[in-house]
């Protein structure tokens, strides 16, 4: 197994009409925007693609979507994520029968958590009933339990464990993690955590998942681009800039409220989420649109766009 999951990985919204369904053109337009512009690979049915908000049909029609849209060009992970073993499975089955190659599990939720082993278990019973890449996915403030750097390198072990996405947002942790995988090139080691991204590639990860990608992809195209050629001025002048977009996130008290209206702006999708969270207003909206064109002004005048 080669290393298939580096770069750039955007999360991608999941574009949804009035009843709540896959806005199919505008979610095909989207991904095609982001393969075109040189995004390495994509996440669907993730966090910031309101999984867990969707019906099981609607979640597995957006998974559909983006692998016969991206299929051939660049890589398509899924999240399967659920609350048990068999629930996963099941998921992974059904990604199986659509022709997916890549599950992206975390930990179960909505449970008491016990033990790091009851996730080492998990993957343990996932692998046994199916036959396609894995990657561990740690993201405490979602599932409950922050897995250490002891059990994702257990983890990272396993058989058809592709690679890692870490948004525990504990570094150190996650350079214990690099310390072992990052020379290995049949694994991926993925920063979660955009704010993390330059030290992770300069310490050897080989790829981030950033929600605002799909925004400004060349930017960040060019980040990891720095990054992986460990040309560390580069790497710190895009950084800075990377770190300006994310600020979008914050211009709402809701970041995937934020990171759809921004995303709207392309003209592909548009502004809706999930119920019952909460939409932008239109204070909010201007601020967002404003920087947005803030930012593309000052990408132009420093020749990334």
């Amino acid at each position: 197994m080669a290393r298939k999951y580096y770069g750039v990985i955007p999360p991608i919204i999941t574009p949804v009409d009035g009843n709540e369904n896959v806005d199919e053109d505008g979610f095909r337009a989207l991904l095609r925007h982001c393969a075109d512009h040189g995004i390495q690979g994509m996440f669907v049915a993730g966090t910031n693609g309101e999984t867990m908000g969707l019906t099981q049909e609607q979640r597995d029609r957006a998974i559909k979507i983006a692998l016969d849209e991206l299929g051939g060009r660049i890589p398509v992970m899924a999240g399967v994520m659920d609350s048990g073993s068999r629930r996963v499975i099941d998921n992974i089955k059904r990604l199986e029968q659509m022709g997916g190659t890549c599950a992206v599990v975390t930990s179960i939720f909505y449970a008491r958590h016990t033990s790091q082993d009851e996730t080492v278990r998990h993957f343990e019973n996932i692998i046994r009933e199916t036959a396609i890449d894995l990657i561990l996915y740690n993201i405490p403030p979602f599932t409950g339990m922050k897995l250490s750097a002891a059990t994702m390198i257990k983890i990272g072990a396993m058989d058809r464990v592709a690679g890692i996405k870490d948004s525990s947002g504990d570094f150190t942790e996650f350079q214990k993690v690099l310390r072992v995988f990052a020379a290995d090139p049949d694994f991926s080691v993925l920063q979660g955590i955009t704010a993390h991204a330059a030290a992770s590639f300069l310490q050897g990860a080989c790829g981030y998942v950033p929600s605002i990608a799909p925004l400004f992809p060349e930017l960040f195209v060019r980040l990891y681009e720095a990054g992986a050629a460990r040309d560390y001025q580069r790497t710190m002048e895009l950084n800075a800039l990377v770190a300006e977009t994310s600020e979008i996130l914050s211009m709402s008290k809701n970041a995937t409220a934020a990171n759809k209206f921004a995303l709207s702006l392309l003209g592909f999708t548009n502004k809706r989420v999930i119920r019952p969270q909460d939409m932008t207003t239109a204070e909010e909206e201007k601020a967002i649109t404003a920087k947005v064109e803030a930012l593309r002004e000052k990408l132009r005048q420093a020749g990334v766009s």
